[in-house]
């Protein structure tokens, strides 16, 4: 909730993206570009996933450019097309026939239209004329000679529906009027058509009609084709009507007229044509039409269906039996016939295969769908990952928001892709997309307009007090800091350089200047390596503390540590000053933990982020005792017990100017595993020496402290004891002494 609280402009403005997407996906608003690239997204995923095989049940005869040249112009007339039914059904013994064409009007070609006005008109008076054209009428009536070649085989035709007008014959329909419920709007809705003429539609087995819609997509590709239309002119049976590949895959399969299923609130779920298991569950939408699973490119190099020239069959080309039990279809790839339409897979498809595809796909069960619930899916997608970014993003490093859109984005398409791939689903994935991206993308704006102004508000702040690395910790998070004071526990020290004074005098400023210069640099770098903010700079004093304004729960410890490292390393600078010929320096470090002031404290004219109280008087106070005691760090008790990681040695129970408690005070030797065991054998004896010392034991204490004023350690502080232990010795046991040593200077 913290997380939340601290980063909700963010979040909010990442929402944006998400009530825009779901806006989209309810249908409250509409964008026409993520239907777009809604369709785009299929059309790439449907080209990459096409079976690209061949289905050997089907044929396609094609009436191509070199049967046109072959056979003349289209139309032919109507006994080449009874040769070619008979040739196909007869000598190929094909299963079904199925003609991608509609025979509209009467056959223009044959002479017996001709002949009969003769011999009604000027010739009437020639004995016998009527009756031998009578009887050559059946040899010369092409219509005729069709008709008879559809009759008693499993042939369909082609027709097409109209808004108006009525031409030829339609079949019956498939379902009555009253097959649906009057509350919603089925199918597409005609009032006018282009059948075939009554010779022929009486003839065929059946008819299916042949359009395709478009209008839907916006970019004028077939991805859908109609299987049930309606009809409600007066010109013939009103009703449900089927398509062509609907009615020749029944034939060719001889299942029972097709049904209708639907959902409980009325809307057209699928339909359904009853078989001899399981009844064949054919997915469409409120228009009846079907997402058309192509296999191939199309056309006679696509590879999904084996092409034969009509020319080819007309003239005996084939073998006796070649198409046996072989599904053919008849129809046109010569560009003079536009009959090629633009699809997902080719801009030039022909618009028989575009059956075949149908065809082939319910006798494999190959049905893709978009079912009517995948609003809830998308809404479902768009909200689940629009949380989880307006959370992520917010509150992540750019590499793991990176990282987290990245990996959004490989989600939401693999479960997509996978339910296309296993199902056949076809479900909506653009708006999803869309809104991952905007939300990326404002999350990236708010980052660089706002929040990275208020980053480098927060550099400017503390770039100059704070170590790099903790700046770059403050700038995850820049609205938890500011320069506002507050109260809270810090541990504070004050280093300072012993004999400034002496060597300013001996050295020129610039000398003296770079001298320092590289001094305090080496000083900053440790305090900086250990999380130390850099408070001043005072003369030939350096001031720091922890714990602020990164919390730091172990600013104790490192602060102990980087005052050993600082003492360690001027002696290391003292070898290269000796070397150098400049003077050797000395340091004096004191440390305080205890709860202070920090914050942006000063003038109107200057001002900076330090720290105040009393907590870090002690401090100062301490440092100046550095030298008194012969030691290089001092630290109270309130330290010592906040950094328990080191080992410890008591200097004294001392006054301070300015505190009326007295503070007991220590030294950090070094880490426990640092520490040898010679060292720590000094230091349990040093304690008997205080214990005897505040006992008023004088004796016992001198007894105590000659071994340790041998070894070469704590000289000074040992020297003092031996003093002070022989003056105590010349005064009268104290029953009021506590033990304490004041300082009442500074």
């Amino acid at each position: 909730m913290q997380a939340v609280r601290r980063h909700w402009p963010r979040m909010a403005i990442t929402l944006v993206a998400v009530v825009l997407a779901l806006a989209h996906a309810t249908g409250l608003y509409r964008f026409s570009f993520i239907d777009r690239l809604d369709n785009f997204i299929y059309d790439v995923r449907l080209r990459s996933t096409l079976p690209r095989t061949l289905d050997p049940r089907i044929v396609i005869v094609d009436i191509d450019d070199a049967s046109l040249q072959a056979m003349g112009q289209w139309p032919w007339s109507r006994d080449k097309l009874a040769r070619l039914t008979t040739e196909l059904m007869d000598r190929q013994q094909a299963a079904v026939l199925g003609f991608d064409v509609v025979f509209a009007e009467s056959d223009g070609s044959s002479s017996l239209q001709a002949l009969q006005q003769l011999a009604a008109g000027p010739l009437r008076n020639v004995p016998g004329l009527a009756d031998e054209i009578d009887r050559m009428a059946p040899a010369l009536d092409h219509d005729a000679a069709f008709a008879a070649a559809l009759k008693d085989r499993r042939v369909a035709l082609g027709y097409y529906f109209t808004q108006k007008g009525a031409k030829g014959l339609l079949p019956q329909p498939a379902l009555p009027p009253d097959a649906f419920p009057p509350t919603h709007d089925y199918m597409t809705r005609w009032g006018g058509f282009g059948g075939n003429i009554p010779p022929l539609a009486n003839a065929a087995a059946s008819s299916g009609f042949l359009n395709m819609l478009i209008e839907g997509s916006g970019d004028g590709l077939v991805r859908s084709a109609p299987l049930l239309a309606a009809y409600e002119g007066d010109e013939a049976r009103p009703g449900y009507y089927e398509s062509l590949g609907l009615t020749v895959y029944r034939l060719a399969s001889g299942m029972p007229s097709v049904q209708a299923s639907l959902k409980p609130g009325g809307a057209l779920d699928a339909l359904l044509i009853p078989g001899r298991a399981a009844p064949l569950r054919i997915p469409v939408d409120q228009t009846g039409s079907m997402l058309v699973p192509f296999r191939g490119p199309g056309g006679a190099q696509g590879g999904s269906f084996r092409y034969v020239a009509a020319a080819d069959v007309l003239n005996g080309g084939l073998a006796p039996g070649e198409l046996r039990d072989k599904i053919v279809l008849v129809g046109a790839t010569a560009p003079a016939l536009q009959d090629l339409r633009a699809t997902p897979v080719s801009a030039g498809f022909p618009g028989v295969e575009v059956h075949a595809n149908i065809i082939s796909g319910l006798f494999d069960r190959r049905l893709p769908e978009a079912p009517g619930e995948s609003d809830i899916y998308d809404v479902l997608v768009i909200l689940l990952a629009g949380l989880g970014l307006a959370y992520g993003l917010s509150v992540l490093s750019v590499a793991r928001a990176v990282l987290l859109g990245v990996g959004t984005v490989a989600v939401v398409v693999g479960l997509n892709s996978w339910l296309y791939l296993q199902a056949y689903l076809v479900l909506p994935l653009a708006a999803a997309l869309v809104m991952i991206a905007l939300a990326f993308a404002l999350n990236v704006a708010w980052g660089y307009l706002v929040e990275a102004r208020v980053r480098r508000g927060l550099t400017q702040l503390f770039g100059t007090y704070v170590p790099p690395q903790l700046v770059q910790e403050m700038l995850l998070s820049p609205r938890r800091y500011s320069m506002r004071a507050e109260s809270k526990e810090l541990t504070v020290m004050f280093c300072d350089m012993r004999g400034f004074t002496q060597m300013s005098e001996q050295m020129a400023p610039t000398e003296l200047q770079t001298f320092l210069n590289g001094v305090f640099s080496r000083l900053t770098e440790i305090i900086s390596t250990h999380r130390g903010t850099v408070d001043k700079y005072m003369g030939d004093c350096v001031m720091a503390f922890w714990g602020a304004p990164v919390d730091t729960p172990d600013h104790a410890d490192l602060a102990v540590a980087a005052a050993l490292e600082m003492a360690a390393a001027v002696h290391t600078l003292n070898q290269a000053h000796r070397a150098s010929g400049h003077p050797e320096i000395s340091v004096g470090i004191g440390l305080n933990t205890g709860t202070m002031s920090v914050g942006d404290m000063g003038s109107a004219l200057r001002r900076s982020y330090t720290v105040v109280g009393d907590a870090v008087n002690l401090a100062s106070r301490l440092e100046s005792l550095s030298g008194h005691y012969g030691v290089e760090v001092i630290a109270s008790d309130a330290t010592r017990r906040a950094a328990p990681q080191f080992v410890w040695q008591e200097l004294d129970l001392v006054g301070v100017k300015g505190k009326a408690r007295t503070v007991t005070i220590y030294s950090p030797l070094a880490r426990p595993a640092a520490a040898s065991a010679e060292q720590l054998a000094d230091l349990a004896r040093w304690q008997d020496v205080l214990a005897a010392y505040r006992a008023q034991d004088w004796a016992a204490g001198r007894t105590l402290l000659t071994p340790l004023l041998a070894t070469p350690a704590k000289k000074v502080l040992y020297q003092l004891y031996v003093e002070r232990l022989a003056s105590m010795a010349l005064r009268p046991k104290d029953a009021s002494w506590d033990g304490a040593t004041r300082f009442e200077t500074k």
